[in-house]
């Protein structure tokens, strides 16, 4: 049994007080390594409801019983409980420990001492309890010694990966870093280990996936907690392996005080990033607002580390669906984003709005002919920080990137705003890179008109026999007249992507005729309904 604290039975029987009861082993010798956690004295028979285990129990016999079945019971509720040794003084109770005894102890591999003189139980006890005392002050001094080895690397400028080292060199032992679901985040080795570390966790993956649960054999496992609420309880896990050395209390101890280094260390980490996106992103709400001037914002921005130059602004936004910007991780979805936007090569003013959903930037363009080559790598990077952030989904619409129009920093102001409100309008269109706000007007217009009854009432009146014929029959006939729309009322085209001959089509085209009693060809009517399918997406 292994305690935080404590000595082995071994050494309790090396003491002078147990040693001049001329201890015998007679059951259990194999397992005198054992840490004694206490020392308790008593008579009673039950005796084992009173102890928690890792006791060593001093008695004179007289709780054991006289009949074989209670001896053998006595013992065996004993090793249930888990107690680190039994040591009867012989004497007043028995001149020789029953073989009943003796031979209970063995089957239940519970280390039995007969002692052959009689000794003080209280100066047994008071001798152990300093042993014990004295032991776990040294391991908390040796533990503590790590620990501030650790914080004087910390405030040295050291990181984490200093801190790991610190820990193998310690345990001389290789060190782990992952996270609560078993990847790798960063291995430390020792140096004098010969182990390559990346070997030894491969190995470790191999005994997991072999092992469906508990930890492997001679590891210390650490949790390192959480850094606040709506977080995960345990942010990361330490691993101490045994390869060289077998693993000792003074170990976990000293994992256990590093753990707590390194939680604060992620949970400054986080929250320094995720404070300065946000403040980033509120500068910038304050922009497309009006809370903050023109006149005012280059010198703003500067502070904020944006220097774009002689050339115009261009307003980007990305919004996030409501599934992902609930559970969004915002710190490492704007670290992601920031560095794939590195390699874009012009200056970046990255914010984000977690209330909302967003992420609004700006970038400074040479000129505005760059425009769409730019927000085609800008919205190539954004979704590529979205997916190594971790926030795409299956069955969750993708994020919408918006770009506005270039310009000076009145434009943006105006640029930005109109863009965040056009990537609310967006969602649920077809999937695109990035839509230009220029076009999405239309769509920005039916969803500020979203929840008035007029608006409802018009689709109603321009499409509702279809959504009545496509509740009941088949083939729908709305994809049919929003793909023709889209292509213009062009039917080659429009028969190629809906993957039909033509006469289909034409008879397709003819039932939404009938259906809705107007003309396609008619040029009101096309407006018309147009309108109505994008309104659709508002009004439910």
């Amino acid at each position: 049994m292994e305690s935080q604290g404590g000595i082995t039975v071994q050494r309790a029987l090396e003491l002078p007080g147990l040693r001049g009861g001329l201890p015998e082993v007679v059951a259990g010798a194999d397992r005198l390594h054992r840490t004694v956690r206490w020392v308790h004295a008593g008579e009673t028979s039950n005796i084992a409801s009173l102890l928690k285990g890792g006791e060593l129990l001093l008695t004179t016999g007289l709780g054991l019983g006289t009949r074989p079945a209670e001896q053998r019971a006595f013992v065996r509720r004993l090793a249930d409980r888990g107690i680190a040794a039994l040591v009867v003084e012989l004497g007043s109770r028995f001149s020789r420990l029953p073989a009943t005894v003796v031979e209970a102890a063995r089957t239940a591999g519970l280390p039995l001492v007969q002692l052959h003189r009689e000794v003080a139980f209280v100066a047994v006890t008071e001798e152990i309890h300093t042993e014990i005392v004295n032991g776990h002050y040294a391991l908390l001094r040796r533990a503590g010694e790590v620990h501030r080895t650790c914080t004087e690397a910390l405030l040295g400028g050291g990181g984490i990966p200093q801190v790991l080292r610190i820990l193998a060199d310690f345990s001389l032992n290789p060190v782990f870093l992952e996270t609560p679901d078993g990847q790798l985040l960063y291995a430390a080795g020792t140096g004098s280990a010969p182990a390559d570390p990346l070997q030894v966790w491969e190995g470790l993956r191999g005994q997991r996936a072999a092992r469906e649960s508990g930890p492997p054999t001679g590891a210390v496992l650490v949790d390192v907690p959480g850094g606040g609420p709506g977080t995960s309880s345990v942010r990361a896990r330490l691993v101490l392996l045994a390869v060289s050395s077998p693993m000792t209390p003074v170990h976990r101890m000293a994992a256990e005080r590093a753990a707590g280094l390194i939680a604060v260390v992620l949970m400054q980490a986080r929250q320094e990033e995720e404070l300065a996106a946000r403040g980033r992103g509120d500068f910038l709400t304050d922009l497309a607002e009006g809370r903050v001037s023109a006149e005012d914002a280059p010198a703003q921005a500067r502070v904020l580390g944006f220097r774009p130059g002689d050339g115009p602004l261009l307003p980007v936004v990305m919004r996030l669906a409501s599934e992902l910007s609930a559970s969004g991780n915002w710190a490492l979805l704007a670290r992601a984003v920031l560095e794939e936007l590195g390699t874009i090569g012009v200056p970046v003013l990255l914010g984000v709005r977690p209330v909302e959903g967003r992420v609004p930037l700006l970038l400074g363009l040479r000129a505005e002919s760059e425009r769409t080559a730019v927000a085609d790598r800008v919205a190539a990077a954004l979704r590529a920080g979205v997916e190594r952030a971790g926030l795409e989904r299956a069955g969750v619409h993708p994020p919408v990137v918006v770009v506005g129009v270039a310009g000076g920093w009145a434009a943006a102001s105006a640029g930005l705003r109109h863009a965040a409100e056009t990537a609310t309008a967006a969602q649920g269109l077809s999937d695109q890179p990035w839509y230009d706000a220029r076009r999405l007007d239309t769509d920005l217009l039916l969803w500020r008109l979203r929840d008035h009854p007029d608006l409802a009432a018009f689709v109603d009146r321009a499409i509702g026999p279809l959504r009545d014929h496509d509740r009941t029959s088949r083939p729908p006939l709305l994809p049919t007249l929003e793909t023709y729309l889209a292509h213009a009322g062009r039917k080659a085209e429009t028969a190629r992507e809906l993957h039909l001959n033509r006469q289909t089509l034409y008879n397709r085209l003819a039932r939404i005729s009938e259906l809705l009693g107007t003309d396609l060809d008619d040029p009101q009517t096309v407006l018309a309904l147009s309108l109505a399918l994008r309104a659709r997406r508002h009004t439910g």
